[in-house]
C-alpha cells in the first residue's frame, strides 16, 4: 500500500498518536489519542520495514502541515505557494481532495507548528539528512511568491533549531536555497574558499553518503520526495564538479 492509503485508511494514526496521528484520524472520521506523552513512534533510525513505513506516513503528514502553517507565516496564502506544495509532494490526482482536507484542517487546527516539528524530530536524530530535506522542500514552498517573507524565515529557523541544526547549519540551508548565490558550489558542499582539497573531497563524499535517495528513503523518507533527494544529490555531485575542475582535484 502507498503512503497515501495509509493515510487515507486511518489506522496508521493510531499507530503514531500525537497530533500527527489527529490528522490521519480526523481526514478518516477516526479519534485518534493526541497526548504527545501517549505516541508510538519508532526510536530514532530504527531500520524495521514496518518501523520505516511508520516514519514515512508521519513524515508526510507532519510535512504537508507544517507546509501548511508555513504558507501562512506571512498571513496569506498564495495560489503559487499552493502549487509549489504540489511539486514537492507529487500528489495522485485521486488523492488531491484529501491532501488538501489535510492541509486545510492543519491551517485550522489548535496546535502550533512546533508541536508538529517535534513529534517529527523524535523519530529520527538531530540534524538527520530526513530533516534536512522536509527543510529544503518547505523552503521550496517559501520562495513560490517570489520572495521569502522575515515571518517565513523566522518559521523556518525555528523548525530548524528544533530539529537540531545550529544556526551555522541553517545558514547553509538558507543560502542554498535562497541566498544571493545559491548556486555558489562552496555554498551547497557547507565549505569555504579557504577549505582545503582533502576537506573538501571528504564533505562532498559525505553529503553524497547522507543524502542518497535510497538512503533516505530506507531512513523514512517518503518516495514521494525522491525527485526533490535526486534533484540535491545532483546538485552536490555538480558543486563537487565545479569546484575539482576548478582547483584541479583528481
Amino acid at each position: 500500500m502507498s503512503v497515501w492509503g495509509k493515510i487515507i485508511g486511518g489506522a496508521a494514526g493510531f499507530a503514531i498518536g500525537g497530533p500527527i496521528g489527529a490528522l490521519i484520524g480526523a481526514l478518516a472520521g477516526h479519534a485518534v489519542d493526541v497526548t504527545v506523552e501517549h505516541e508510538q513512534l519508532p526510536p530514532p533510525d530504527s531500520d524495521s520495514d514496518d518501523r520505516s513505513a511508520t516514519r514515512q506516513v508521519a513524515f508526510t503528514v507532519a510535512a504537508i502541515a507544517l507546509g501548511a502553517k508555513m504558507a501562512k507565516a506571512d498571513g496569506v496564502v498564495t495560489r503559487a505557494e499552493v502549487d509549489a506544495f504540489k511539486e514537492v509532494f507529487h500528489v495522485p490526482p485521486a488523492e488531491l481532495k484529501n491532501v488538501a482536507r489535510i492541509f486545510d484542517l492543519a491551517k485550522r487546527d489548535t496546535f502550533g507548528f512546533e508541536t508538529y516539528a517535534r513529534q517529527v524530530a523524535r523519530m529520527f536524530q538531530p540534524k538527520h539528512p530526513v530533516l534536512e530535506e522536509m527543510l529544503d522542500g518547505l523552503f521550496h514552498i517559501a520562495r513560490a511568491d517570489g520572495h521569502v517573507h522575515e515571518a517565513e524565515l523566522n518559521y523556518l529557523q525555528r523548525v530548524a533549531e528544533i530539529f537540531g541544526f545550529t544556526e551555522g547549519d541553517f545558514a547553509r540551508i538558507r543560502e542554498a536555497n535562497v541566498g544571493p548565490d545559491k548556486a555558489d558550489p562552496y555554498t551547497i558542499l557547507g565549505v569555504t574558499r579557504e577549505t582545503g582539497n582533502d576537506d573538501i573531497k571528504q564533505a562532498w563524499r559525505k553529503l553524497v553518503r547522507d543524502n542518497h535517495p535510497d538512503k533516505l528513503i530506507a531512513q523514512g523518507l517518503p518516495a514521494d520526495f525522491v525527485d526533490l533527494a535526486t534533484e540535491k544529490l545532483a546538485r552536490i555531485n555538480a558543486a563537487y564538479d565545479k569546484i575539482a575542475k576548478e582547483r584541479g582535484i583528481n
